[in-house]
Formats: structure tokens, C-alpha cells, sequence
């Protein structure tokens, strides 16, 4: 990768004139809403607590609304997703209608493609002590699709999603109790391009080998109970216990039997407040990972081994110290996290907070933490589906994630955010084209390349307006300087040797929407995306060059009543070849129209 890029100027030409989502586009930010609820990270709210969520700009901070989607398709996702848990708003899921009395929402739309999305839940129960809802949530695809590098040549690419879950929560005086479970069942066939070797990038007949055809299921069950304290509680605590069985139905190819993952995890929080402005705490989390794997077999076309995985435990350890100003606040902690294992890891990393009022409803802020990821069969999944699914990717280590910025809202109904960040990761992800495979091997997965050590630049702004109830605007563009090196137990490659790019990642990323209410019953949106300097790696045929991602959608919605309302999306509407991963497309134009009910 280039040791310095040229910094460009972030622009982006925002046609804002309409409105937009995505059919098969959007399906995707609806897979990642589906799929990380069944993260069950302990910030989750059983609840579907954003239901009535208006869409405005409060005037003093930040909205609380969720970053506009970026929309790939509806079978793959970012390179570098956002963890975040985004619950499935009731009612307003596609028509932007007020949850308030009603307790079921019902969503359909079908699209080209043969897209088709599906929202069904019920409240039944919905107080201010007692919440029960039950949902479920598909989405699939069964189109073909056009490879970019080879014109001619098509291929369908399918996918198959349902989640479905239950969740109950209970206010007691003191305490706010949880429990919930859910099951996932996702079905889709590995579509890639392959790449016969390291030195052609496609051989004769390297496709008809290649297996695209059968489908592999991932199944995930979990489940997940808690207690925590009320908040401004003088003693605080927090304690949840979750437990996660993620499985691949088939390993390289289909004669060979998956994995199967157990995650055991514990997150628990004690605090106590003192001297009334202070809180001195330690939180922390604990996760063991145990896996099933099946043994060699013999087939006609050879043998099959088992997959590379070993247990192991993650342990992370947060102390903290908290105190409020009159116009500051400041944390202070730090992070020490340990993997156990045969290659057993140790490191810690700040954990530092601190903003101060410069001006009226102008924040200064600085935020300096680290992270541990776990990078397990089942987050890998939600990153990118189509990766190994034999292959163990060791956990990466954030050593360092700092952002400085400045972000206000003194203008009534205008809100901006500057900032500027560095950010150390040891054994970070990058996704390359699988190049060597065997008859019967779906030989075109993406393979992870782990042990990489990343440093990224960045730099960027936010800026939202919003005019009374009649639109919103948004545009966020942020500037990325990578610089990649091999870890030093890289196998296969000088240790400590630079790469040409961090593979993959973008050098720059602009988002842009324009929400239009012109009466008030209809709503148009427009949104889009644009990440450039992409790269991967395609062995001996050298680097290559990836399509910008630039897309832009469109979606109009009608609410004839608090019941009932319908929606039409227009995705991808510039016709823009591009994918993600290399070797898989993602759909050029498409449609969808559907309802949303209310009962």
C-alpha cells in the first residue's frame, strides 16, 4: 500500500431530489439489522425502543437517529461494518408511521431479482414494567448477476435469511431484568469468481469446478439473561450472561461436515458514585469459545480434513473513573485483555473519555480506547459470509482508537461534527479472493488474511440540517490514510514487510441523503454512497484495482392512514458495476414496491 496518500477533497454530489433506500441494495443493512440483533450485546433492549423515533434534529447535541444506510446489496456487507445493534423499528420499518397504539407491524415488498423482504412482531406486552414482543424478520434473493471481470459470463446468486426471536424485560424497583433467545437460519451459495492460481486469474474450465451451486446454511441459536441497576443508581451493576451455537452445515465443499461454534460469554459492570459528581468502576467481560469439528473423510475425489480451530477464553478488564463539570465531563480508565490459547496474547489499551462546552451548544471532545475482536465464526459471518468457513482467524488486537473533534448545534436545526482519529490494530482482517482449491471445494470463498498490523488516518466531517418537518439533509465524508505491514508470525511472507494497500479497505468514503415531505402523507428519500481507492490481491497476476462503490437509491413512501401505507424503491439507479469482495458482484438496477402495516 502507499506509505502516504494524496489527500483528496471530500465532495460529493448529493442528486437530492427524491428519496432512497434499497431492495436488494438495502437488504443488506437489513441483514446487518437482523444479524446483529442476534449479537445479544448487553446494550440490547428487548424493547423495540425506537419505534416512534421522530425524525428531527434536536437543536442542542447529536441526534439520536441511526447512521443512513450504506446500502451494497442484500447478500454481502461493508468490508468494515459499524458495531452497532440496530433494533427493527415497529411501524415505521419502511413508511416513516408513528408506533404509538398500535402493538403488530407487518411488512412485505418484492422486488426484481426476486428480492423479497418481510418484517412480522407483536407486542404482547407493552408497559412501563413489562415488555414481551416476539418477531421475525426474512429476506432472499434469487437473481442472476453479472461478473465484472467477465462480461459474458453470469451467475445467480441466492441467499435465504429468516431471524426470529422472543424477548421479555421487567422493571423491578431496583432492578431491570432480561431474557431473550433467538434463531437464525441463513442459506446462500458461494457465487465468486474463482481464481484458478497464483498466476492467471481465470484457468479453463476453473468455473465449472468450482462449485456455486449448492447452498451453505449457517444456523445460530442464542439465548440471554440479565440484570442491571436503574440509572443514577448509587450503587450500579450489570450482569449478563449469553450463550451463542453458531454452525456451518459444510466445510470446503460439500462432502465435508462445518464446525460448529459455543460462545459463552459473561459482561458485568459494578460502580458506586461518590462526592456527587463522581463514579469510580470495573467493568469487564469474559468469553470462552469451544468448538465441535468433524474428523477427515474420504471421499472419491480425496480426503477432507478438519477444520482449524482451538478453544480458547477472551478476557477483558475496564476499570474507570468518572466525574461531571458544569460544562466537562472526564473519564479515565484503561482496558487490559488477555486470549489464552497456544498462541495466548496479552495487551492493554486507554480507555479515556473527555468533553467540555467551548461555546453555547458547541462540544470539544477527545476519545482514546481500544478493543478486542474476538474475529469468531460467528462475527466473522456477519462481516463477510462467504470467508473460509474452516480456518481460524486469530483475535485482532485495537491498541489504539483516538478521535479528536468538535461537534455543535447553535444553529437551530443544524448540527455538524469535524474530527480527526488514529487507530492501531495488531492481527487486523483482510478479506483477499481464495486461489487454490480441489474438485468438490466451493473454491471460491474469500480467504482471510489475519496477521496483518494496521495503522489508519483519518480525518472527516458530519453535517445535518433539518427544516421544520418539511426535509433533512445529511453528508459525512471521511479521508483514510492506510498503512498495512505483516505481522511478525506471518507465514508465507517477509515478517514485518509492508503491503502495496491495506486490501480492501477505502481510502475515501462520502455519504449523503435528502429526506422530502412536500404534504404530509408522502415521503422521498434519496441516499448515497461513494467509497474509492479500493485494492486486493490476486497473487501472481499482482494487485487489482476494485470499482468504486457509487451508488445511489431512491424510495418514495405514501401513509394513507396510522394503519396502512405502501413504498416503491428505486436501487442503484446510476447502474453501477461494483463489488465488495472480489469475485462477486452486486445487482446493477432493481425495484421493489411493498406495504406496512399496523394492527
Amino acid at each position: 500500500m502507499k506509505t502516504i496518500y494524496n489527500v483528496k477533497a471530500l465532495c460529493v454530489v448529493a442528486l437530492l431530489g427524491s428519496a432512497a433506500a434499497a431492495s436488494a441494495q438495502e437488504d443488506v443493512t437489513k441483514e446487518k439489522n437482523l444479524n446483529r440483533e442476534m449479537t445479544l450485546e448487553r446494550e440490547y433492549d428487548p424493547s423495540v425502543q425506537d419505534a416512534s423515533k421522530v425524525n428531527t434534529l434536536p437543536v442542542v447535541k447529536e441526534p439520536e437517529v441511526r447512521k443512513i444506510p450504506i446500502d451494497y446489496s442484500n447478500y454481502t456487507i461493508a468490508a468494515d461494518p459499524q458495531k452497532e445493534i440496530s433494533l427493527l423499528p415497529s411501524g415505521n420499518i419502511m413508511t416513516q408511521m408513528d408506533y404509538n397504539k398500535r402493538r403488530g407491524y407487518f411488512n412485505f415488498g418484492v422486488g426484481t431479482y426476486l428480492n423479497i423482504n418481510g418484517d412480522l412482531g407483536y407486542h404482547i406486552l407493552s408497559t412501563e414494567k413489562d415488555k414481551l414482543n416476539i418477531w421475525y424478520s426474512h429476506r432472499s434473493t434469487n437473481g442472476k448477476v453479472k461478473y465484472i471481470q467477465m462480461d459474458d459470463e453470469k451467475v445467480k446468486a441466492k441467499i435465504n435469511d429468516n431471524l426470529g426471536g422472543i424477548n421479555f424485560k421487567h422493571v423491578f424497583d431496583k432492578t431491570i431484568f432480561s431474557i431473550g433467545a433467538k434463531y437464525g437460519y441463513s442459506a446462500f451459495n458461494y457465487y465468486g469468481l474463482p481464481i484458478a492460481d497464483a498466476w492467471s486469474m481465470m484457468a479453463e474450465g476453473s468455473l465449472e469446478r468450482a462449485d456455486r451451486e449448492t447452498n451453505q446454511v449457517n444456523q445460530t441459536i442464542a439465548a440471554n439473561i440479565g440484570f442491571e441497576s436503574k440509572e443514577d443508581a448509587p450503587f450500579g451493576y450489570l450482569l449478563d450472561l449469553g450463550y451463542i451455537n453458531f454452525s456451518h452445515k459444510y466445510g470446503l465443499g460439500k462432502p465435508a461436515d462445518g464446525p460448529t461454534e459455543h460462545t459463552f460469554d459473561a459482561k458485568f459492570d459494578l460502580n458506586a458514585g461518590f462526592n456527587g459528581n463522581m463514579r469510580i468502576g470495573l467493568g469487564g467481560q469474559v468469553e470462552y469459545f469451544n468448538y465441535n469439528l468433524p474428523g477427515k473423510k474420504e471421499t472419491a475425489s480425496g480426503t477432507y480434513y478438519t477444520s482449524e480451530f482451538e478453544n480458547h477464553a477472551e478476557v477483558i478488564l475496564s476499570p474507570y473513573y468518572k466525574i461531571e463539570g458544569d460544562s466537562w465531563n472526564l473519564k479515565l480508565g484503561a482496558n487490559v485483555m488477555l486470549v489464552t490459547g497456544d498462541n495466548s496474547k496479552f495487551m492493554a489499551s486507554p480507555n479515556i473519555a473527555a468533553d467540555i462546552e467551548v461555546a453555547d451548544k458547541t462540544l470539544l471532545y477527545l476519545n482514546a480506547g481500544g478493543k478486542l475482536y474476538s474475529n469468531s465464526m460467528y462475527e466473522t459471518s456477519l462481516v463477510n459470509r462467504y470467508v473460509n468457513p474452516t480456518k481460524e482467524i486469530a483475535p485482532s488486537r485495537n491498541w489504539l482508537d483516538a478521535t479528536l473533534g468538535i461537534k455543535s448545534g447553535v444553529a437551530p436545526g443544524f448540527w455538524f461534527d469535524v474530527f480527526a482519529g488514529y487507530k492501531i490494530t495488531s492481527s487486523d482482517v483482510l478479506f483477499l479472493p481464495s486461489r487454490i482449491y480441489d474438485r468438490d471445494h466451493f473454491g471460491n470463498f474469500s480467504e482471510a488474511m489475519s496477521d496483518i498490523d494496521t495503522k489508519q488516518l483519518f480525518i472527516g466531517a458530519n453535517l445535518k440540517y433539518s427544516y421544520q418537518q418539511l426535509f433533512d439533509v445529511s453528508l459525512k465524508g471521511v479521508y483514510n490514510n492506510w498503512k498495512a505491514n505483516y505481522g511478525d508470525t506471518w507465514i508465507g511472507g517477509e515478517a514485518n514487510g509492508e503491503l502495496a494497500h491495506a486490501w480492501g479497505k477505502p481510502e475515501m468514503e462520502v455519504t449523503a441523503g435528502l429526506t422530502v415531505r412536500p404534504v404530509k402523507n408522502v415521503s422521498v428519500l434519496l441516499d448515497y454512497y461513494l467509497a474509492t481507492g479500493r485494492y486486493t490481491q490476486l497473487g501472481g497476476a499482482g494487485e487489482y484495482k476494485m470499482n468504486n462503490i457509487n451508488e445511489l437509491n431512491l424510495t418514495g413512501t405514501y401513509t394513507f392512514n396510522d394503519t396502512f401505507g405502501v413504498y416503491a424503491k428505486l436501487n442503484n439507479i446510476l447502474c453501477q458495476k461494483y463489488e465488495v469482495y472480489y469475485g462477486y458482484p452486486l445487482q446493477s438496477f432493481s425495484a421493489m414496491i411493498g406495504v406496512n402495516i399496523n394492527f
